[in-house]
């Protein structure tokens, strides 16, 4: 059965321009384990380049499995033709001679009981040999009308999708979805998707992805996915690949973090000497009520925050964002002097060290 770290694949061409080279030469940098490539959708088969009449993902496959590195194949389901989805599945499945089969039912997917159990009979009549895997909804008691014990009394593995959007609890919510999965009737192991995505303005930090990574090493579960691959390195900074590819999942090595997390240290630990070396010597920092250059005046704005404006605060990170050469910080914090609710930083960055930062909040008492 599977082991260890792996990354789903939405679209081959959204990755480095779809350079299996390039793939490949990462997912074996990263030391995955297996990756998990979209194979087909509804009753078509999907990564095929219609026009040009050119299946994509035949060479990923092999270059991957010449490293090494499995391949499994992931299938969004609609459930309103399950025989044609079933026959689809069976068909690419031996095409493409992948190593694993994840069925993706969702929204679509909801109250058709009858639907999966035709998919599920078909193609587990059929399909013999390779694990079959379910990715869904990372919470099944919010989505009590989809058919989870008609997919699961087949499946060898859940695949939750533990995507705490506008959230930064991974290791909460990965724990809240083990239980309530072990409440339902069939219970195969569990392997949950992490989040390593952008969207709606809303992005997780480089320490809740090394948390959700450390919370699955601690409950004993076999390995992590993550979603998404052209979305991680087309619109995150590098440091999300790094942490991911860096994380070693026998020895649970924490890789090094982002400045976001940095910074936040920095703050927490009331030093204004840490914080000084995430900074060029001619850093400038500005706040709406001045500007200064140098390392010097910008030590003498952090030791007065820590005594006179914020004494003995607590700071949390509510979020950041930005990739490359910029970041944007949101931030809360309590202390004796009030609580700040609205913190901001926009950091400007040359060779991974500040060169600008905007600083921005207001206490309240």
């Amino acid at each position: 059965m599977l082991t260890g770290k792996g990354m789903f694949i939405w679209k081959i061409q959204n990755c480095h321009n779809g350079s299996i080279s390039e793939i490949t030469r990462r997912a074996v940098k990263s030391n995955y384990s297996h990756v998990l490539v979209k194979i087909a959708n509804g009753i078509y088969s999907y990564n095929y380049d219609w026009e040009k009449n050119i299946d994509l993902v035949p060479p990923l496959v092999a270059a991957l499995k010449a490293e090494g590195i499995q391949v499994w194949g992931w299938h969004y389901l609609f459930g309103d033709q399950p025989g044609q989805e079933a026959s689809k599945a069976i068909s690419r499945i031996r095409e493409l001679g992948v190593d694993g089969y994840v069925i993706n039912a969702e929204g679509h997917y909801k109250g058709k009981y009858s639907a999966a159990t035709t998919f599920m009979n078909q193609l587990t009549g059929a399909i013999k040999g390779i694990p079959i895997a379910l990715s869904s909804y990372r919470y099944p008691n919010y989505h009590p009308q989809l058919p989870w014990n008609e997919f699961l009394k087949k499946c060898d593995l859940t695949m939750p999708q533990i995507y705490w959007m506008f959230a930064h609890n991974p290791g909460a919510q990965l724990k809240k979805s083990i239980a309530e999965f072990q409440n339902l009737k069939y219970t195969p192991p569990i392997f949950p998707t992490g989040a390593a995505f952008t969207e709606y303005g809303w992005t997780p930090t480089v320490a809740e992805i090394v948390e959700f990574m450390q919370t699955a090493k601690n409950l004993k579960l076999a390995g992590v996915n993550f979603w998404e691959w052209g979305n991680m390195h087309t619109y995150l900074p590098a440091q999300y690949y790094r942490t991911i590819r860096d994380f070693d999942w026998q020895g649970g090595t924490t890789p090094p973090r982002d400045i976001s997390e940095q910074y936040l240290a920095g703050l927490n630990a009331h030093s204004a000497e840490q914080l000084l070396g995430l900074y060029r010597d001619d850093a400038v920092h500005i706040t709406s009520e001045r500007t200064v250059q140098g390392k010097a005046a910008i030590k003498s704005w952090f030791e007065s925050l820590f005594t006179e404006i914020l004494p003995d605060a607590t700071f949390k990170l509510a979020g950041f964002s930005g990739s490359g050469s910029t970041r944007q910080i949101s931030w809360t914090a309590s202390s004796s002097a009030g609580a700040v609710q609205d913190g901001r930083d926009t950091l400007g960055l040359i060779e991974g060290r500040i060169a600008y930062h905007f600083s921005e909040f207001s206490i309240s008492k």
